[in-house]
């Protein structure tokens, strides 16, 4: 296992306020060996801020794209990989959409700066303008490049708590500085299930292996805290993959005994895990899930080329899993209108489960369903376009500008 990021999360004093982002650094180039010695690789240290209209006051798409670039600029002078500029809240009625018609500018300006819009809480209910807009964001940030990456760095959030460390879900509440660890941990499922008799087992060996890695990986983390201020906000222990076999979780699933992923039998599957990781997990924040990202898991992206899953399903999984549709590639003619009605039912499962979930679609330019993609990033595995539905809810959305259940 190692650990995807040490996410911390700080507040500006200003716009451009370097001295923050240098303390943050310094804190985590301390936090990194600590975790490191003990065993645990880290592959990369993140920043998240607040919610990007209360740094910003001015959301004009220059404004937005300017602070981008700063923020990453002062990110990369410190040695800091990824940073998010924060939200975009926007779940109320009365919520400012200027700043999610500004993230395409902000994607198109910068390479490690990450975003998303939370459109959805059970408190607020689901503000449909808002996630019309997110959508129309998608469609232009899939066709500012050939094959629709800058998607990677914007996400649809319902009911996704501040202190999340995954991106692009992270932001921060405000007030004292905190971190959070956020897992690569497929490969623990993957150990404990393709050598267990029965699910008894497999999930005895499992829980054992979360509660062992976690109590671990929480008493380093607390004595950081207590030196430096920081306060930790927890482990996301998700089941996050990375394109190898042996670090996937749709292998995890095969070898609990579903034939195929997608085949009968994955809900459980999927269900199962994640039920593990909520009981084992010592020191859960954010999803605390089963990720089942098509494009970082070498058997889902297969699988899906095999034809064995399409959206709906990966939509009935989110029912019971972590995090809601992640990485999924779609057609490069996808409409505003499709891609709406998918992340409006991804925030209608959210706020009826009162439970986090996310909508990270890739429209790839000049692709149709079943083509398969051309990524060059090692953390994707190329996979098939997988097909939207060609009715959506034009009518909800044209006569509706919000609803709460």
């Amino acid at each position: 296992m190692k650990i995807r990021a040490i996410t911390a999360f700080i507040q500006l004093a200003s716009p451009t306020d370097a001295a923050a982002i240098a303390r943050a650094a310094d804190f985590l180039h301390t936090a990194k060996p600590q975790f490191e010695t003990a065993g645990f690789e880290v592959q990369t240290l993140r920043l998240a801020l607040p919610p990007l209209t209360e740094t910003l006051s001015e959301t004009s798409p220059a404004a937005i794209a300017a602070f981008g670039q700063w923020l990453e600029r002062e990110t990369r002078r410190h040695g800091i990989e990824y940073v998010s500029a924060g939200a975009i809240i926007a779940d109320s009625p009365t919520a400012n959409l200027r700043a999610i018609a500004a993230v395409p500018e902000l994607i198109a300006a910068t390479e490690t700066v990450f975003t998303s819009a939370v459109v959805a809480s059970t408190a607020n209910g689901i503000n449909l303008d808002a996630i019309r807009a997110c959508a129309a964001a998608v469609r232009r940030i899939g066709a500012q490049s050939a094959d629709g990456f800058g998607n990677l760095r914007f996400a649809l959030l319902a009911n996704v708590p501040a202190e999340t460390p995954f991106f692009p879900g992270s932001y921060h509440h405000g007030g004292a500085p905190a971190f959070a660890i956020a897992t690569e941990a497929a490969d623990v499922a993957v150990s404990a299930l393709q050598n267990a008799d029965s699910l008894a087992d497999a999930r005895n060996s499992l829980a054992e292996a979360i509660s062992r890695t976690g109590e671990k990986l929480a008493a380093i983390a607390d004595s950081l805290a207590a030196a430096h201020g920081f306060a930790f906000g927890g482990i996301d222990f998700s089941l996050a993959p990375f394109p190898l076999p042996k670090i996937s979780i749709g292998g995890a699933m095969e070898h609990l005994g579903v034939d195929a992923f997608g085949g009968h039998g994955t809900l459980f599957a999927t269900a199962f895990l994640t039920r593990i990781l909520k009981e084992a997990n010592p020191r859960p924040t954010g999803y605390n899930g089963v990720m089942l990202p098509v494009l970082e898991d070498s058997v889902l992206a297969q699988r899906a080329i095999d034809g064995t899953f399409g959206v709906n399903d990966l939509l009935l999984y989110s029912a019971v899993c972590g995090t809601g549709l992640d990485t999924i590639p779609i057609p490069g003619d996808s409409t505003t209108d499709q891609i709406a009605a998918v992340m409006l039912d991804v925030a209608t499962l959210s706020v009826v489960l009162d439970k986090p979930l996310t909508a990270r679609l890739l429209p790839v330019p000049g692709l149709s369903a079943g083509d398969v993609t051309a990524f060059n990033f090692e953390y994707f595995a190329n996979s098939a376009i997988l097909p939207l539905k060609p009715h959506g809810a034009t009518t909800i959305f044209s006569n509706n500008q919000h609803f709460n259940f």
